[in-house]
């Protein structure tokens, strides 16, 4: 896991750029809402943290990433806001709202098939581009910076018992349970997937990668099997709960409803799954990202 004094040093980093976003209850559970933050996901948390450590004459040269949408916005505004120039290698099927958002904050996207897309990151396309390139998801100082939500977990919640968080590549996780296993142990760590794109539950069965095709509205977990992740998420996560596809169809709507809160498909796995815990102990499900896409939210709302 990630040591907490370098989860310290990157939340000291990002904090200038950053929301504490606020804890709302609902359903005998507190809702941390991530969605709330300058691009709409907890992602410019570990973005932030990884720009703000590269030497200067590194983050001159700018920067690239590849992402479905959300580390691609958080990128994008990391660099506008640190001054320097971003490219974004994203699937061609990302929603258009994510497309939009890093137009927006004035970076390019490049759009790849998924299977185009992946291999560029297996074969570490980027290193023959001339930005500086940050890992979506398996950059150390990426999941420290994420571990500044788990500090702030334990900080406005004194009594913490389980947090649930959903899971793509697993960098948010990863960073959230490694600063609650180093000051907390007991605090229970749980992730979250759709049952459209369960890789990381198939995965730890199986002992090693399997294949899984994405069939979920959850877009912002369909990142690939990675090796690192894989041990990181061994050793920090203690359950997972898996959401059929229909449930989290249902719970962006209910979230709005019940809590005036407009999650993605990602950002309302964890809410998803509250109902298959048993109530009582202080629960906090992270709302991870609210970039759904407006015609898909029409549909489910109904």
């Amino acid at each position: 896991m990630i040591a907490i004094e370098r989860i310290r040093a990157a939340a000291d980093r990002a904090r200038k750029h950053v929301q504490r976003t606020p804890l709302v209850p609902v359903e005998g559970a507190l809702l941390k809402l991530e969605c709330l933050q300058p691009t709409g996901s907890f992602k410019v948390r570990g973005f932030f943290a990884a720009a703000l450590g590269m030497p200067a004459e590194t983050l001159r040269r700018g920067l690239i990433t590849v992402s479905a949408g959300n580390a691609a916005q958080a990128c994008a505004y990391a660099a506008r806001t640190l001054g320097v120039s971003c490219r974004v290698v994203m699937y061609d099927t990302a929603p258009a709202t994510k497309v939009e958002g890093v137009k927006r904050w004035g970076a390019t996207p490049i759009l790849m098939p998924r299977e185009a897309m992946l291999e560029w990151l297996a074969s570490e396309g980027w290193r023959s581009e001339p930005e500086s390139f940050i890992h979506p998801f398996a950059e150390p100082e990426v999941i420290a910076g994420h571990g500044g939500l788990g500090l702030e977990l334990l900080e406005d919640v004194p009594d913490l018992s389980r947090v649930l968080v959903p899971v793509g590549g697993g960098g948010l996780i990863g960073g959230i349970a490694s600063a609650l296993k180093a000051i907390r142990p007991g605090v229970e760590v749980i992730g979250v997937q759709s049952d459209g794109y369960a890789l990381w539950t198939r995965c730890l069965a199986a002992g090693g990668p399997v294949t899984v095709k994405p069939e979920t509205i959850a877009d912002g977990t369909t990142a690939p099997f990675d090796a690192r992740m894989f041990e990181l998420l061994k050793e920090c996560v203690d359950r997972w709960l898996t959401v059929p596809e229909p449930r989290l169809r249902t719970a962006i709507p209910e979230l709005a409803a019940a809590a005036k809160v407009v999650a993605e498909g990602a950002g309302a796995l964890a809410f998803a799954a509250l109902e298959q815990l048993e109530p009582g102990p202080p629960t906090v499900a992270v709302v991870s990202g609210g970039n759904i896409d407006p015609k898909l939210l029409a549909q489910l709302l109904g």
